[in-house]
């Protein structure tokens, strides 16, 4: 059995949450939300609340900061819609724990790479329909430093994993969605 996953993914503001949360709630499956974020500071509990006041108020919701595959293993079922949003959060809280403290290089640590083995796992064994959103930010100029260098090298190479897991991809700009794999 082919895993039923739609990727969706796009840079800040290119509407791929609000197109993630309407192919969930078009499915007429019952919806279970995975959000990943960390609120660290009132601006950034201000958007996750604008995503909340977004979604329907009959959606489960898990929070899943770091054991993203625990938590899909967990809502995942026949007849069910998981949609998770998004990778580049939950690589940020495995990257940059609030205790972090980085050498130069910057270096993978090796509880992520066990993280992205999970979740390629779990999205492989999934049952019921999973929507992923994630950024796209490797568009623009090298960042500098080799922490930043680091988290867009490992994005890419997340968002490469999951796209070719799923059954259909898709690129959000200016709130519209350009398929890449369906």
């Amino acid at each position: 059995m082919i895993p039923d996953i739609t990727f969706i993914l796009g840079g800040a503001r290119s509407g791929k949450s609000a197109h993630a949360e309407r192919l969930a709630d078009e499915s007429g499956l019952p919806v279970t939300y995975i959000a990943t974020a960390r609120i660290g500071d009132s601006e950034f509990a201000e958007r996750v609340r604008h995503h909340r006041l977004r979604r329907p108020a009959h959606w489960t919701l898990a929070e899943a900061p770091l054991d993203l595959a625990g938590a899909l293993r967990e809502a995942d079922r026949a007849g069910h819609c998981v949609l998770i949003d998004c990778l580049t959060l939950w690589l940020a809280n495995l990257l940059c724990p609030s205790d972090a403290s980085f050498d130069e290089p910057a270096t993978l640590p090796p509880a992520a790479i066990e993280a992205f083995d999970a979740f390629a796992r779990a999205l492989a064994d999934a049952r019921g329909k999973v929507i992923v959103v994630s950024n796209e930010i490797g568009l623009g100029v090298v960042p500098l430093g080799s922490v930043t260098r680091l988290y867009v090298d490992e994005l890419g190479r997340l968002n490469q994993r999951v796209a070719a897991a799923s059954t259909r991809a898709m690129l959000m700009v200016a709130g519209l969605p350009l398929i890449l794999k369906d």
